[in-house]
């Protein structure tokens, strides 16, 4: 299991490369990962994912991955490799997603039109005998502030001409939000993550409105596909409230959306050795 103290005590995703299998050369660009292949989708070293094809029974649908680390650039993809590899093992096409955080050139609007053009990229990926990827469902498995990217990314078919992210080519299917900050413009309010959110938009919801009500999911309902928050009461990272709130007002506004508890805490939703990780397995297995 990754360990917390790895996580909030600020060591960066090369400390966590070991752990993950990921290798990267002197100057800390990814190079690979284990059963992963690297895709670019851009030309910034942060425009890139891994391709992660079935090595078990294949089954139907593509999994878009996206990590959290509260959008910051020390936290990277390396999160996201034990669980691509755990779902390519169960049978899924998975895409483990990397993209520009605050502190390596993302932020606004950065960060957004990367997540939205990595998954756009699903549609020129071909698997290893040269076929296009089963894209009929795609859903996005997102950890923390990659929670708020998942719910967000299914959000795209409704943004406004030359909104960051408008007019995808590949329309999400379902949403596994993994306590996710879907309730941007409340977590920064409270500070969830300190000055996470501020630091991703450039300022408070006074302050930017705009950009708060393009990017916060909770704006966008109902997101027209299924979605499971799956959260731990016990969570010290991110409120077990954000998504109790946002889980209520998608069945309010008519969307399939269910709230999951989970036992652990923010960390064992990506241990997939833990039984909050198989709450989300079953709860993507729902919305595929």
């Amino acid at each position: 299991m990754i360990s917390r103290r790895a996580l909030v005590g600020g060591i960066g995703a090369a400390a966590l490369a070991p752990l993950v299998g990921c290798s990267r050369d002197g100057e800390g660009d990814v190079q690979q990962s284990d059963g992963g292949r690297r895709e670019a989708y851009g030309d910034d070293e942060s425009q890139v994912g891994w391709l992660h094809l079935p090595t078990g029974t294949p089954r139907a649908g593509t999994v878009v991955v996206l990590h959290g680390g509260f959008w910051r650039s020390q936290f990277g993809a390396d999160l996201g490799e034990p669980l691509a590899r755990d779902l390519a093992a169960r049978g899924w096409v998975a895409w483990n997603l990397e993209y520009r955080r605050v502190g390596g050139g993302g932020g606004w609007p950065a960060t957004l039109e990367d997540v939205a053009a990595g998954i756009d990229h699903l549609a020129d990926l071909r698997d290893d005998d040269g076929a296009a990827l089963d894209l009929t469902s795609v859903a996005v498995v997102g950890h923390s502030a990659g929670g708020q990217l998942a719910a967000w990314a299914a959000a795209r078919p409704r943004l406004s001409p030359g909104s960051p992210g408008a007019s995808p080519t590949v329309t999400v299917t379902g949403v596994v939000s993994q306590a996710g900050v879907v309730e941007l413009a409340r977590a920064a309010e409270e500070g969830v993550g300190g000055t996470a959110v501020t630091d991703l938009l450039g300022g408070g919801p006074a302050d930017v409105p705009d950009r708060y009500a393009v990017a916060d999911p909770s704006a966008w309902l109902p997101l027209g596909v299924p979605v499971r928050c799956v959260h731990a009461p016990a969570d010290g990272n991110v409120p077990f409230d954000q998504s109790e709130r946002f889980v209520a007002a998608a069945t309010g506004a008519g969307d399939d959306a269910a709230l999951v508890a989970a036992a652990g805490d923010h960390f064992t939703l990506i241990d997939p050795s833990s039984p909050d990780w198989e709450l989300c397995v079953r709860s993507l297995e729902q919305v595929l």
